[in-house]
């Protein structure tokens, strides 16, 4: 039992280290600390970052991208049996566009209290609230949260950033 949780859990920070990967990435294109990877019998599917700035679209949340990219891939709608790893617990549409998606799990690093203290101005609906309301999403918090505050702390340090 111990072996198998232990696996699970250095899965779970492999893919987020992608996302994480993402996210810097996206910083050096000049968008916001959000990354994003979904996984599917432990194949990455699709990782993106957030396109807001790039884009000129509010819905360009790396997980949304990551949705957009894995539906195209895989030909449906339908992301049952994959899980979206997200650097930032995900914000009320993103939530809902993996419940739509029908992912079957949602990990995340940083909390949604923690982008707000970045100065990003995000809802405090958090997804264990919103699974408790009816979503069937299983939620996974703080995978490599340390990491995923960098991330934010950082951004919210630089000069010249946007939100």
């Amino acid at each position: 039992m111990t072996l198998r949780m232990d696996s699970a859990r250095k899965s779970d920070e492999r893919h987020m280290r992608r996302a994480i990967k993402k996210a810097s990435d996206g910083v050096l294109e000049g968008q916001t600390p959000f990354g994003a990877c979904i996984v599917k019998a432990g194949r990455v599917v699709a990782c993106e970052h957030n396109r807001v700035w790039a884009d000129g679209d509010i819905t360009a949340h790396a997980e949304v991208n990551a949705i957009r990219t894995a539906c195209r891939k895989l030909k449906s709608v339908d992301l049952s049996g994959c899980t979206v790893y997200s650097t930032c617990e995900p914000c009320p549409m993103c939530y809902a566009a993996c419940h739509w998606a029908k992912a079957g799990r949602i990990v995340y690093g940083a909390s949604i209290a923690d982008a707000m203290k970045a100065g990003f101005s995000e809802l405090k609906l958090s997804n264990l609230l919103m699974r408790r309301l009816g979503g069937r999403v299983k939620v996974t918090s703080g995978v490599l949260a340390g990491e995923c505050r960098r991330l934010l702390s950082g951004w919210s340090k630089r000069g010249g950033r946007t939100y």
